[in-house]
């Protein structure tokens, strides 16, 4: 068996799309024999149905016969090449290819469980599961955390997150997610010096490590939240000026007394009427002395609040505050697509650098496969097959993850096959491999 899977390439038909587009990262890597390795398994990975362990990205490459497995596997556990490097290159990619020019950039921040068992799996921990059937959320595994760009493409209602940088916690005693994500959030921002960024998460993400320079976090506040007003002007008497100003109430008696106007909204992929209230404050205790707004919402018709915010933005709309916190929740999909459609976890590697490239690696092909679809592959026929297998889907109106998947393997199967073999079926007789078709020679 060749463990130069270069050779293999000449044998393997990509889709000159797919193959445009993998072709982008060739620099992240050293050699051409590694970035060959990239290809295949990349390949392989949307190929496969089944299983996709390291053999299984073979085979769905087709070259499982023909490359090493043990050579797959260095590919993960030895090779010269970086997460960080190949997952900064696809922002790129997606900041220029699906951004309008200069438009600030918005990231997402969650921290996802990958199962694992046996005792000597790198960095396997009992920790929170919030993915977890039933009421105890505690899972044994690796706890991943994960920033994704956020777009909004013209196929879809709803912002899609592509997933780009990822940290495997450690366990107690070392950096935690909050400060992993400030690692992240600061490789962001030295790639794109020229863009703003505004990073959201959930409640579990806020903290002096987010406070990274030219970015600006938003985060849900607790109800128990200690809020201060800014801190007062000098006195001009001796003695260290005061950092906060006096403390203010709780949030049920902030919202008692604020004042409230109705606004509309765009969350998750519709048009909302909500009513919201301002306080400008510091949030000290996270957030030291950093400037700072709380954002009270509610929906019509109640009293009280229904959801409170925090953000470092003093800039933005409090409409576009709201909307930027929901559009939070697109990396949730984005880590249940990655886990359920695309196989990404499953494979069971134990090695340190193996287990620290393999989910980023899934996680990243996912992106590739929604760029090459949002780049090259929808057509707005996609969807009329999909309503006629499957009618019970009849609000169904745009594609899903699954679509594009499904739509990139049908584009690497025409590839392969289309006018190289005699007496197979026309493909323009079947709707799906005539778009397909279309996609592998764009």
């Amino acid at each position: 068996m060749d463990s130069n899977p270069l050779p293999m390439l000449r044998l393997l038909t990509l889709p000159a799309s797919w193959l445009t587009l993998l072709e982008t990262l060739r620099p992240v890597f050293r050699r051409s024999s590694t970035f060959g390795l990239f290809m295949l398994l990349a390949t392989g990975l949307v190929a496969r149905t089944t299983r996709r362990t390291v053999v299984g990205m073979l085979a769905g490459a087709g070259v499982a016969a023909l490359v090493s497995f043990h050579s797959a596997c260095r590919f993960f556990s030895q090779y010269t090449w970086d997460t960080d490097r190949l997952g900064l290159a696809i922002a790129r990619l997606i900041v220029e290819q699906l951004l309008p020019a200069d438009a600030p950039i918005e990231a997402v921040v969650d921290d996802t469980l990958f199962r694992r068992w046996g005792k000597k799996v790198h960095h396997a921990f009992w920790t929170h599961d919030g993915a977890a059937q039933g009421p105890a959320k505690l899972g044994r595994g690796n706890r991943w955390v994960i920033i994704g760009i956020v777009v909004r493409l013209p196929f879809c209602s709803h912002p899609v997150c592509l997933p780009i940088l990822f940290r495997l916690w450690a366990g107690k005693g070392t950096a935690s997610p909050v400060e992993l994500a400030g690692q992240m959030l600061s490789l962001l921002t030295k790639a794109f010096p020229h863009n703003d960024i505004h990073l959201v998460g959930d409640a579990a993400y806020h903290g002096k490590p987010l406070l990274v320079p030219a970015t600006t976090i938003t985060t849900r506040l607790p109800a128990n939240a200690a809020l201060h007003t800014p801190a007062p002007p000098r006195t001009g008497r001796r003695g260290r000026p005061a950092k906060k100003g006096k403390r203010l109430p709780r949030l049920a008696e902030l919202a008692a007394t604020a004042t409230w106007r109705t606004v509309t909204v765009t969350r998750y992929g519709r048009a909302d009427t909500v009513a919201i209230a301002v306080i400008d404050c510091l949030w000290y205790g996270p957030f030291g002395a950093t400037p700072g707004r709380a954002v009270l919402v509610r929906e019509p018709d109640t009293t009280g609040y229904d959801l409170a915010l925090f953000s470092t933005d003093t800039h933005a709309d409090l409409e576009r505050i709201v909307e930027r916190y929901a559009d939070r929740w697109s990396i949730e999909p984005a880590n249940a697509n990655g886990k359920q459609l695309l196989g990404v976890g499953q494979a069971r590697n134990r090695v340190a650098k193996a287990v620290e490239r393999t989910v980023p690696f899934g996680f990243l092909v996912q992106t590739l496969v929604i760029v090459w679809y949002a780049l090259y592959g929808y057509h707005p026929d996609d969807l009329i097959s999909r309503a006629a297998a499957e009618p019970w889907y009849h609000d169904k109106s745009e594609p899903a993850f699954e679509d594009m998947l499904a739509k990139l393997r049908r584009a690497l199967i025409a590839a392969r096959f289309s006018g190289t073999t005699p007496n197979l079926p026309d493909p323009n007789i079947i709707r799906d491999y005539q778009l397909a078709c279309a996609a592998a020679a764009a």
